[in-house]
């Protein structure tokens, strides 16, 4: 055993050692979260969200830019109004509106460096920045016991209509959240390790 993989096996025990346990909650909570499309009419506390929020924010982004808003509905009325605009056909889908909030995500423009880095490297950092927040978002939420389901089925001028957003604003994702109306253990049903990964050359 060269001293490289030495280094790397006592690293792995050590990780194993003081981060065990931690690693296995964390792969549990993973494993916990599904895309919930039915939920309980019970309230969720401001203060949940708020903790949803606060994991959102704390995600990371290219350059730090941040491209994200996340509009929380939580007013019945304007619910019912949201989820009318926004699946409407072709777009029609009856569940999401028996979820106690909707979370509207809309997309900001990066910072100018972050910008320069998608003309350069042809890819849209904002998007990946937007899917680590919200998946930042989902986690949390499953660790407070609620539901959430990714959506990006809908219709965008209804949203930006019921919400009085502009016509230029983006709006990439909605996510319904609440309590599941039953509890669920789905199986999850995903390519193996070896199918996805391979250390160092192929």
């Amino acid at each position: 055993m060269t001293l490289s993989e030495k280094n790397d096996k006592l690293v792995a025990e050590l990780l194993s050692y003081f981060c065990g346990g931690f690693m296995d909650d964390f792969l549990k909570l993973v494993n916990t979260r599904y895309s919930c499309r039915n939920y309980s009419d019970k309230k969720v506390p401001r203060e949940d969200i708020l903790k949803c929020l606060e994991a959102a924010r704390l995600a990371p982004s290219a350059c730090n830019s941040q491209p994200w808003k996340f509009i929380i509905v939580d007013d019945t009325e304007l619910k019912e109004k949201l989820c009318l605009a926004a699946y409407s056909a072709p777009y029609a889908a009856s569940w999401p509106k028996k979820a106690p909030v909707i979370a509207v995500i809309v997309t900001e423009r990066g910072n100018f460096t972050s910008r320069m880095g998608n003309m350069i490297k042809d890819t849209s950092f904002y998007l990946i920045d937007i899917g680590i927040a919200v998946e930042h978002f989902a986690l949390q939420a499953a660790e407070l016991g609620l539901g959430t389901c990714w959506m990006g089925w809908f219709n965008e001028k209804g949203v930006k209509k019921a919400l009085g957003l502009s016509s230029s604003t983006r709006v990439d994702i909605i996510m319904p959240l609440g309590y599941p109306a039953t509890k669920e253990e789905r199986k999850k049903v995903r390519k193996t390790i070896k199918e996805i990964s391979y250390f160092n050359t192929k």
